[in-house]
């Protein structure tokens, strides 16, 4: 009997795919507007919601770098580690990167959601897609941790088969 053929493409891979895709749009117009004057940041500015205030606050850069750049750095590595080329690599250093890079992104999306409320008081709805976004890989690659290694283990198996 023949093992079922197996899917590629799970929800899991999809959302996470898209997730990254969209995470890079919505980081790469933060950081258009944050280094071009021409272009402004549409957001309503009622006393909460703020983007404005958010992106020119001086938490809007973290070691020299604008946040904005750092979210389309992480994006962009999302996104390479969410291609199917990636998912389909025998070396191990991609899951884990792929993990590594959701837990950094999580911890720092913890750090700018507190700076939002607490320091800044206003809150950026551009951030906050970001900040969703953001949760959701997390969420999408911790969850899928079996799935990312399940190759591991096939070939751990397939090296037990004498020859």
């Amino acid at each position: 009997m023949e093992p079922p053929v197996e899917r590629f493409w799970t929800w899991r891979k999809i959302v996470l795919l898209v997730a990254s895709v969209l995470g890079l749009g919505v980081s790469s117009y933060l950081t258009v507007a944050h280094y071009s004057a021409a272009v402004t940041i549409t957001c309503p500015e009622t006393g909460a919601i703020n983007c404005e205030k958010v992106t020119t606050s001086p938490q809007s850069i973290v070691f020299g770098i604008p946040v904005a750049v750092l979210g389309l750095a992480y994006f962009v590595s999302m996104l390479a580690l969410s291609l199917p080329v990636a998912w389909r690599s025998p070396i191990r250093y991609v899951a884990w990167s792929r993990l590594a890079a959701s837990v950094v992104g999580v911890g720092f999306i913890f750090y700018l959601i507190y700076a939002e409320l607490y320091v800044i008081h206003a809150i950026c709805l551009w951030c906050s897609s970001v900040h969703f976004l953001t949760l959701v890989i997390f969420g999408l690659v911790v969850t899928g941790w079996r799935e990312a290694t399940d190759s591991w283990y096939a070939a751990d198996e397939s090296d037990l088969v004498p020859v």
